[in-house]
This record gives structure tokens, sequence and C-alpha cells, in this order.
């Protein structure tokens, strides 16, 4: 049984009154208040289902269920115009913090990169097999110290690739290599439509900027 209700003497009840209080800066539980007793005080505040929250940060252990997930939904900490952004502590000045956007491009593309010499031979990463298309690698090489004339000389089964110097000279670069992933359709890059929702694709894909497809 409930206690008798008794209302704060001198003061009017505001049921709709914000939450108020110190910060707690540190991740924890959020309480369900409740008194678990049928007989509610009837000039009690009504207990409302909270259907909607605000937090200045939020941390996820587990995993988020959703029927839907819009930019709206998370205003100030996705970009509305989809750019793929972090932000995080600079690693070397005091009180400051770095932000970088994600690099963009119309293929769903990986890349190694490193340092070549005294060898002719790029070993790509064995994992690579069956998740590039070999016909699509591309490489970029810049050479260290002198002109050494380098030339791809070819890419072997998809899987190593061989560098000549046109002049004889020790071979010294660095090298940055592309490819696609062989997985999934080709990105349809433009298309007619208002949303997201009228890509004529696959809809298999889901966009980081908050967008559910």
């Amino acid at each position: 049984m409930a206690e008798e209700f008794l209302s704060n003497e001198g003061s009017s009840k505001n049921c709709d009154a914000p939450v108020t209080g110190t910060p707690y800066g540190s991740f924890d539980y959020i309480l369900r208040s409740t008194t678990g007793d049928d007989n509610y005080p009837a000039d009690a505040c009504p207990r409302y289902l909270q259907v909607k929250g605000k937090f200045d940060d939020l941390q996820v252990t587990n995993s988020i269920s959703a029927s839907s997930v819009t930019a709206s939904t998370f205003q100030g900490n996705i970009n509305q115009q989809s750019w793929k952004g972090f932000d995080i502590k600079h690693p070397n000045k005091e009180n400051h913090r770095l932000r970088h956007i994600c690099l963009e491009g119309p293929e769903a593309g990986v890349y190694i990169r490193g340092r070549l010499t005294d060898s002719n031979i790029i070993n790509l990463p064995e994992y690579w097999k069956g998740l590039i298309d070999p016909e699509s690698i591309t490489i970029s090489l810049t050479q260290i110290g002198s002109s050494q004339d380098l030339i791809v000389d070819t890419i072997e089964w998809g899987s190593r690739i061989k560098i000549r110097s046109g002049n004889a000279s020790k071979i010294d670069c660095y090298y940055v290599i592309h490819a696609s992933r062989i997985d999934g359709e080709p990105l349809i890059i433009e298309y007619e439509g208002k949303t997201p929702e009228e890509y004529p694709g696959s809809k298999d894909q889901f966009s980081i900027s908050g967008f559910d497809y």
C-alpha cells in the first residue's frame, strides 16, 4: 500500500518540468523509476512512458535495435551532407583535437602501401584472393634517392607484382596499390530520385550518414 501523497508545502505541482541536476561524467545504466504499487496517489504526477531521450554522450556495450535510423535522429552528431568524418583527441597537442573527413570514391576499394628495397617483387596480401578483382589492380611507384625509370613489368596471378628499372638502377621506391572489391554489384554512382530509397541497385548497403536502406 502506498503512503499518503503529500505535496510540497507552498509549491505548485509541475509535471512537465525538465530534469535538472549536476552532470554525471561516467557511463552508467539509466534508472527506471516506479513505485511498484497499483495504489498510486491520484494527485501525484502521472507516470509517462519516456519515448525520446537526450544525451550528451551515449555508449552502447552490446547492440542497438531500431525499426529505422535517420540522420535527423542524430542532429549535431552525423553530418546531414553525408560526409564520413571522425573527431579524436590530438595525438601531440595538449587541449587540442583533430578532425578528418574520409576519402570518397565511386567504388568499394581497398589498398596497401609500403616500400620496396633491394627487390623487384611486391607480394600482395593473401586475404586479397577472393576479396578483390585482379583486373582492377593499379600501382603507383615513387622512386627514392635517384631516377630509376621504374616500370610495372607484370602482375602475376593477381597475387604479386614484378617491378623493373628501365636504366638498370637498384630499386628503392614507395608503392601504393589499389583494387576494387569483387563481391557485390558495381556501384550506381548517379541515379534519379529524391531519397536513397529510390536507389535502383542493391538495398543491402547501409549508409553511415544515418539513412537505413
